[in-house]
């Protein structure tokens, strides 16, 4: 019966994709109704297929075993994502260093307009939502004890957000934004986007209560506060009107000021809570695994946890220093911003001592280097954005690439380096290796990783701060010295070292994804035991 409930729900999504695609007034919606109508056609067939095939039904895993297969794929979408979006990367750092790199080919396909949308998402949301998706169905199961709930719901999960991303990528390249701050993907992608967050929370959560493990480990306390944030914010940021059923375009409910503040509220606390408490729970789990070690303080986790919590959700407004904005607001977001510095140092020390009586294990151990450098990164980046936060810093650094350091540093040694260890993590046990096919190539990956980091961060905090003097530079009688032109001409060293570094960056993940691919699919031994449930 539930078959054929899907066959219907298939063909209608099908038939009605092909109606949108034939009406649609613009490119970028008649591309989108087109993929849409080829996967839910394509599932319409996989699926009568199935009903209809008199198969002998196979033994399938015994309940009390944990649902990995959607967290091998999920390990190679975020190999796969992470190559893509660290490559456009790369394009678009030469792009700013050679401008003639802009190629406008196909309404404009390769110029950055286009890709450096497409490598933020990439890289935040395909490559660090992957990785978010798959490490919260490996941890909340290993804590509690309990299978994924939901039965197949985490791989609707999975190919639902596989589709998302693949709907907002080639939005982005056709120009279906809602033009915001975070160019945004169009109306009907984010409703789609919603509906599997919804689902990701409802298997995370109902895992949760079916627990047979009676604590709830502070992982996942970061991860569901990731969760039900996140929708929170997607959901108020993105309300919007279509214009037509048959256009990718819509209106916005806010305007002015009060959409900068809504923006900018939006996009700090993605960044507080996408790539902080989510990356945490990661932290709170691979860490003390890979160290064999409990984890320093716990007392210390939960205290962290509720400050990061309450804190973080106000520190928005900072953004919008010298603006429309009223004071207040910017000063409340600053003040905000100062404070967080403590519990995000307190969630660094605790990681950092967890390795108590394990430190030898930096010397001997690629994976932990990786860990212990993340954990370097993340207390450099919390305290570097509160104090750019401060109004007097943010007059120099504001609208400079100073930002744009900080923000690299944080996402590529931060978030980048975690999930590279977790991933080094999980590959082996997942596809039950006996170890990694080559541990000499994780060194390999760990050394590019952070030379090109530190070249990256270093070259726009050195550019940056040059250009926000050369912006306030002013002559005798107060006219400024130098033209925006100026500045753009003395930066282009720095430029050239910052795809530099990302070049290193990208070639350390490939080194990644081969070690990777020969570790879960090449000729290293299978473990005599299988990997216990960990």
């Amino acid at each position: 019966m539930w078959d054929w409930i899907k066959i219907a729900v298939f063909g209608v999504v099908a038939l009605f994709a092909a109606i949108a695609a034939n009406w649609a007034r613009d490119l970028a919606y008649q591309v989108h109704a087109l993929i849409v109508m080829a996967v839910a056609a394509g599932l319409f067939i996989w699926t009568v297929r199935r009903t209809g095939a008199d198969q002998a039904v196979a033994a399938g895993p015994r309940l009390d075993e944990y649902s990995d297969g959607v967290i091998r794929a999920g390990a190679i979408a975020t190999v796969f994502w992470g190559l893509a979006g660290f490559l456009v990367g790369v394009i678009i750092a030469l792009q700013l260093a050679f401008p003639q790199l802009n190629l406008d080919v196909l309404q404009g396909f390769g110029n950055f307009g286009r890709l450096r949308p497409l490598h933020t998402s990439a890289v935040i949301f395909a490559f660090g939502g992957n990785a978010l998706i798959m490490c919260t169905f490996y941890i909340v199961q290993r804590t509690c004890a309990a299978r994924l709930w939901g039965g197949n719901l985490a791989w609707f999960v999975f190919w639902g957000y596989q589709l998302f991303i693949v709907l907002a990528a080639t939005g982005y390249l056709l120009g279906a934004t809602q033009s915001k701050e975070y160019a945004e993907p169009e109306w009907y992608v984010d409703l789609w986007l919603t509906v599997v967050w919804v689902a990701f929370l409802i298997v995370t959560l109902g895992t949760i209560v079916k627990r047979k493990e009676p604590h709830i480990y502070v992982a996942n306390w970061f991860l569901l506060s990731f969760i039900i944030t996140v929708a929170m914010l997607h959901v108020v940021n993105n309300i919007s009107i279509p214009v037509s059923l048959w256009g990718s375009k819509s209106v916005q409910l806010f305007a002015g000021v009060q959409d900068a503040m809504t923006q900018w509220w939006y996009g700090h606390n993605a960044v507080g809570f996408f790539l902080t408490a989510g990356f945490l729970g990661m932290m709170y789990y691979f860490v003390p695994k890979q160290a064999g070690r409990p984890v320093y303080s716990y007392k210390l986790s939960i205290i962290h946890f509720w400050a990061l919590i309450f804190l973080y959700i106000w520190a928005g407004p900072h953004h919008l220093h010298y603006t429309a904005l009223p004071d207040w607001a910017s000063t409340l977001g600053m003040v905000f911003s100062v404070i967080l510095w403590m519990p995000s140092w307190g969630g660094m020390i605790n990681g950092l001592m967890t390795l108590s009586g394990a430190w030898d294990k930096i010397r001997t151990d690629p994976i932990m280097r990786m860990m212990v450098i993340s954990l370097g990164f993340y207390g450099m980046s919390t305290f570097e954005g509160p104090m750019m936060s401060i109004r007097a810093v943010n007059s120099l650094s504001h609208y400079t690439d100073w930002t744009i350091g900080h923000v690299h540093s944080g996402a590529l040694g931060w978030n980048g380096m975690i999930t590279f260890a977790a991933l080094y993590y999980l590959v082996p046990r997942l596809w039950n290796r006996e170890r990694l096919h080559s541990p000499a190539a994780v060194n390999w990956h760990f050394w590019l990783a952070t030379i090109g980091i530190v070249l990256y961060a270093a070259s726009m905090w050195v550019t940056g701060i040059m250009e926000g003097l050369m912006w306030r530079e002013v002559d005798a009688n107060g006219f400024l010295v130098n033209s925006f032109a100026d500045t753009v001409s003395a930066k282009f060293p720095m430029y050239v070292v910052r795809a530099l570094g990302g070049g290193l960056f990208l070639g350390g993940a490939i080194i990644m994804a081969w070690n990777l691919w020969m570790t879960a699919f090449g000729r290293v031994r299978v473990a005599a035991v299988p990997t216990p449930a960990e």
